[in-house]
């Protein structure tokens, strides 16, 4: 039968995932175009593989019975690339996951001081969530990843290092709401419009369990994909947003902190990699720029007992 490859690609990240919308961000297409692959997919065979509906998508037997075909295959093809992309030259690709606030405001540095000495290495970093960054780490489509924690998609058989630990703030437009000076609860600050990541965000479930953990519920006024987005809004008063503390660092002139009566406690960047397929040289010098005490060790980063 004359099925085309992408189709089974396509196939595998909706399977795995359980997610339309998370398998279109995967594969950098819409999700319009991962459901019409799907639906061209279960044509060809004759079967169903998805039951669909408003909350959550599960495979049919017919789907779980392809998925233990289609997943070794894929696998094994993410596999032979792995070995090629991690060969023993230094100028093997450096594969990097991380979602679009950790590139722009904590890895930019390290990418330029990384360029400057190693200018013939060339740096592929796929931006997505935290539990897609994982995602991609699973799928060996990347070397390593650097992601938020507490992380609900890691494993105990992910190896994880500790980069230094963040607090999440509240902020707002320089020109707006004017609570500088002025200490707020959480339940006052729910009287706010607030802008939120979007709820599949280890962020928005983080903030969201603040909250519920003092008895308070609120819905946002806007739920984004994108830091930078709810920033954008933020600074024109829309609403205020929670950002990482090191962001505003770099936007100190357009926004002010909130001060919040409750603690909030603090979360980690943490970086998370396969140690048996952690074997590029490139890979390696980078991950001495965030964990410097790998130096230390042999050339070969081995798991942490």
């Amino acid at each position: 039968m004359d099925i085309s490859f992408e189709l089974y690609k396509v196939f595998y990240y909706v399977a795995t995932t359980l997610s339309f919308s998370e398998a279109s961000r995967q594969l950098y297409i819409s999700q319009s175009a991962v459901s019409q692959s799907i639906k061209a997919l279960e044509q060809k065979l004759g079967h169903a593989l998805f039951l669909r509906n408003k909350k959550k998508v599960t495979l049919t037997p017919e789907g779980e019975s392809l998925l233990r075909h289609v997943e070794p295959a894929v696998n094994l093809l993410f596999e032979g690339e792995n070995q090629i992309l991690n060969s023993p030259s230094l100028e093997a690709p450096l594969r990097i996951g991380a979602s679009d606030t950790i590139c722009r405001y904590f890895l930019i540095p390290y990418f330029k001081r990384f360029h400057r000495e190693f200018p013939n290495v060339h740096i592929k970093v796929t931006n997505s969530t935290s539990g897609g960054c994982v995602s991609l780490l699973h799928n060996n489509r990347v070397d390593f990843i650097v992601a938020n924690a507490p992380n609900p998609y890691l494993t105990s058989k992910d190896t994880c290092c500790v980069i230094r630990e963040f607090q999440d703030i509240f902020v707002a437009g320089k020109r707006f709401f004017h609570l500088e000076e002025q200490p707020l609860s959480l339940a006052q600050l729910t009287q706010y419009p607030i802008l939120m990541l979007d709820k599949t965000s280890t962020t928005s479930g983080f903030l969201q369990q603040v909250f519920a953990k003092h008895g308070l519920s609120f819905t946002p006024e806007a739920e984004l994909s994108s830091n930078d987005l709810l920033l954008d809004l933020a600074k024109i008063g829309l609403g205020i947003t929670a950002v990482p503390d090191y962001v505003l660092e770099h936007r100190k002139k357009e926004f002010y902190q909130l001060q919040i009566k409750e603690n909030i406690p603090k979360r980690k960047l943490i970086l998370a990699y396969n140690p048996q397929l952690l074997t590029a040289p490139a890979a390696q010098k980078f991950l001495r720029y965030l964990v410097p005490e790998t130096e230390k060790e042999t050339d070969k980063i081995e798991p942490k007992k």
